[in-house]
């Protein structure tokens, strides 16, 4: 699997193309450029544009430079991996993470519908998931009891 490192330059002078060209030559490839601006009183901001949400499992860091891995709400994928790996239905994966205590990021009990819409997340965060040693002595429990 292929591992990608990324950073984030912050621009506070003018912008010089000379950047790009460096980074290019040390290998790096631009994947994106955001734009900001100052917002004169007069003008609200425009409706969504803040709101992106920050994908379920990570937290932003304490310096407000990264995301970093949320330990609670990792701890709530393991284990809605663990139970749709056993082949446990919805209903009984929502029951188990709030008899567990875990909770909705909003504070509110888990439902059926809410973890099937968690799926795609499951699938985006699985590989990282799967190749870590807890999934590992996971995956032994699971051998050990078939």
């Amino acid at each position: 699997m292929a591992h990608f490192e990324r950073i984030r330059d912050v621009i506070s002078g003018p912008f010089s193309p000379e950047v790009m060209e460096q980074r290019m030559a040390a290998g790096w490839k631009l994947v994106s450029i955001e734009w900001r601006r100052e917002l004169p009183d007069s003008e609200a901001p425009t409706e969504g544009a803040f709101s992106e949400q920050i994908p379920y499992g990570l937290r932003i860091s304490d310096d407000c430079s990264r995301l970093e891995i949320d330990p609670k709400e990792n701890q709530a994928l393991l284990l809605m991996m663990e139970l749709l790996v056993q082949d446990f239905p919805f209903s009984n994966i929502a029951s188990d993470l709030n008899e567990k205590g875990f909770r909705m990021r909003e504070g509110r009990r888990w439902s059926p519908v809410a973890v099937f819409q968690m799926v795609p997340r499951l699938i985006e965060v699985g590989p990282r998931l799967f190749s870590t040693d807890e999934w590992e002595a996971r995956r032994q429990k699971f051998a050990r009891m078939m």
